[in-house]
């Protein structure tokens, strides 16, 4: 079982004195606005299940919905605001306890804290004989109609000597390449979710047998996570049997899962805020067929190459031009693709010849969300273009390569329908990466020893 940890503000508190740091080096003093997440209205009388906003809990640690963090930055300090909802004893007794504004501040580490209705009255005070804002640039109409409105005020004020922000930066370029680079407090919780993850997948596994349905197997997923203690699926669940296994993102649906198939599980959880993201494909019946176990190796050996150059030294790229270059001789080596007609495997790779069975990227980032924040490139010197982001300590991505067969007349029968992917969570470290999802079978021979002695 998994227990929430003692509320960490020292942590987030450390992260707004970087983003302070930040600002000081951009312009000097400014003030960031960082809002969290709106409830999302479902149906009637219903909302969506509540996430906060990734960025504003990384810097705060708060859940509650209509929230709003304020830090005003000087050369030499900072004071973080928080905006938040008051108690409302009627409210709670319908939605659940609030914070309120008088707690916050001993709870979250921050300075003041204040009603969320006195924020168009405070903001422009905030503002007011400032350098520079720090905002979303992309905020929603909402929003920028709100921004612009603060700063009317204060220039309604100009004769008073007021004046106005002159530069306006975007906020999300700095906390994200902050949160790209993953401390040990979070470092731990994908240890954590990466656990619970495999769990449900051994859980899944298990329980797999012909003439059950998908949604069972979600089913089982579901219950183990939420068991051992995340909030919740990290993504909408991936269970696939047979064909549907070539529909990347096919959802968890009612279709059977038939004797001869394979099924493909990609799940994750969130746990305290991050996510674990892990695939694995098996057969439903517990026994691979030799061309179920064909591919499959290929896709394997295709991932332990990606793992390989996985590390400092080489570039995100790297991990996917190795898996690549091992898929495009496994689908030669197989017939899948015909060497008269691609050549070898640099010509295949170059006309992309291979994408007919593999047309997704091998990695993307990972953290508090599952496509995670972070540029993939470096920033570009004036004559040259963006290269490939070279891989550092404490960078976390996924390393999932797959082979998906649709039925064809030009494909021998036996690989009919055959859609495999093999996904894992990879940590960088100064050496080899750690595996942080491999608390789940991966080997054909693991895979069939645990379906057989599942009972």
């Amino acid at each position: 079982m998994i227990h929430t940890p003692e509320f960490p503000k020292q942590i987030y508190a450390s992260r707004r004195l970087r983003l302070a740091q930040s600002v000081r080096e951009k312009s000097g003093s400014g003030v960031v606005i960082i809002g969290t997440a709106s409830e999302k209205y479902r149906n009637r009388d219903s909302d969506f299940p509540y996430r906060f906003d990734s960025d504003f809990h990384y810097l705060t640690g708060f859940t509650e919905p209509g929230a709003t963090l304020v830090m005003v930055v000087t050369k030499s300090t900072c004071e973080t605001i928080l905006f938040c909802r008051p108690k409302d004893l009627d409210r709670e007794i319908w939605d659940g306890w609030r914070l309120g504004p008088e707690a916050a501040p001993n709870h979250l580490g921050i300075d003041q804290a204040y009603a969320n209705t006195e924020i168009d009255n405070k903001l422009p005070e905030l503002l007011s004989n400032q350098d520079a804002i720090f905002a979303r640039l992309n905020n929603s109409q909402e929003q920028g109609q709100q921004l612009r409105q603060w700063l009317e005020k204060v220039q309604s004020h100009v004769r008073a000597g007021m004046t106005t922000p002159e530069a306006l930066f975007d906020i999300e370029t700095i906390v994200h390449e902050m949160r790209l680079f993953k401390d040990d407090y979070e470092i731990n919780l994908m240890r954590e979710s990466g656990k619970i993850a495999a769990r449900g997948h051994i859980k899944a596994m298990q329980t797999s047998q012909p003439g059950l349905r998908e949604y069972h197997l979600e089913a089982e997923l579901l219950h183990t996570f939420r068991s051992l203690g995340a909030e919740s699926v990290a993504y909408n669940s991936i269970v696939a049997g047979g064909a549907n296994a070539c529909v990347l993102h096919h959802r968890a649906g009612d279709a059977l899962l038939n004797d001869g198939d394979l099924c493909l599980i990609d799940a994750g959880c969130e746990l305290h805020g991050y996510a674990s993201d892990i695939t694995r494909t098996f057969p439903i019946n517990g026994q691979f067929s030799s061309a179920q176990k064909a591919v499959y190796e290929i896709v394997l050996a295709a991932q332990e190459a990606a793992i390989s150059v996985t590390k400092p030294g080489y570039d995100f790229q790297a991990p996917h031009d190795a898996a690549l270059k091992v898929i495009t001789q496994g689908l030669l080596d197989l017939g899948l693709l015909d060497k008269k007609v691609v050549g070898g495997v640099d010509n295949a790779i170059e006309t992309k010849a291979f994408q007919r069975f593999y047309m997704h990227r091998t990695s993307h980032w990972l953290g508090m969300d599952v496509h995670d924040v972070g540029q993939y490139r470096e920033t570009p010197s004036a004559l040259t273009p963006k290269p490939w982001r070279n891989l550092k300590e404490n960078m976390v991505l996924t390393i999932e390569p797959g082979i998906y067969i649709r039925k064809s007349d030009d494909i021998d029968p036996k690989f009919w329908d055959i859609g495999i992917r093999i996904e894992d969570d990879a940590l960088v470290t100064s050496g080899e990466c750690e595996l942080m999802s491999r608390d789940v079978p991966v080997q054909v021979s693991e895979i069939e020893y645990l379906m057989k002695h599942s009972s």
